[in-house]
């Protein structure tokens, strides 16, 4: 593997790991108050939290811009303390944060949902949010349109697999672009395979 490929699959796995680590503490923590929430405007949060899963991730990305440019709403404020998070691996961060928020929302909350008040486990949610949060790892490594357009394409910097991807194709470099791909396919697949193993055995039958 030449350089370029493990400098994008280190930063992507720190970017994915610190979204998943955010998606852990945020993501339960929604998950937790809406399903103890008793209100009608309960189901409206949901599906504003719920959106990241089904807008297109140019739309995130034009959405952070407009938030966290220099002249966006917090981009503005920040930039007084000299924090800039456009063109950043941490601006990546926040992108594949958003993007796989749901992935943990969805299955902690159903865990939530499904558990008596009195045995409640927020560490584990009877292993429901371990997979969803494995899940949300491999949505976050693969995060691509919000991350180009929030970070940028800066090699060694904010280049992550998925957008070195889409570099070596422009550039018609089959042979990066199919080494990059390998890792990746293969990254998620033992991801998937490990989620799957921690579901609780009662979901496993069910699907299967």
């Amino acid at each position: 593997m030449n350089n370029g490929a493990w400098v994008a699959l280190l930063l992507s796995l720190k970017v994915a790991g610190w979204a998943t680590l955010l998606n852990m503490l945020l993501g339960v923590a929604a998950a937790y108050g809406l399903s103890r929430w008793r209100s009608p405007a309960r189901d409206l949060v949901d599906a504003v939290l719920t959106l990241p899963l089904v807008l297109p991730p140019t739309v995130l990305g034009y959405y952070l811009l407009v938030l966290l440019g220099r002249r966006g709403v917090f981009g503005a404020w920040l930039e007084k303390w000299g924090i800039e998070l456009v063109f950043t691996w941490q601006g990546a961060v926040i992108a594949a944060t958003i993007v796989a928020f749901p992935l943990v929302l969805k299955s902690a909350r159903a865990a939530f949902d499904n558990v008596d008040v009195q045995l409640e486990n927020a560490a584990r949610v009877l292993g429901v949010s371990e997979a969803g949060v494995l899940l949300a790892f491999a949505r976050a490594l693969g995060e691509f349109g919000a991350t180009l357009m929030i970070a940028g394409n800066l090699p060694g910097r904010t280049q992550t697999l998925s957008v070195a991807i889409y570099e070596a194709v422009q550039a018609g470099d089959d042979q990066t672009a199919n080494l990059l791909v390998l890792i990746t396919s293969a990254t998620c697949i033992v991801v998937l395979l490990i989620a799957g193993r921690l579901l609780p055995k009662s979901q496993r039958r069910r699907q299967s």
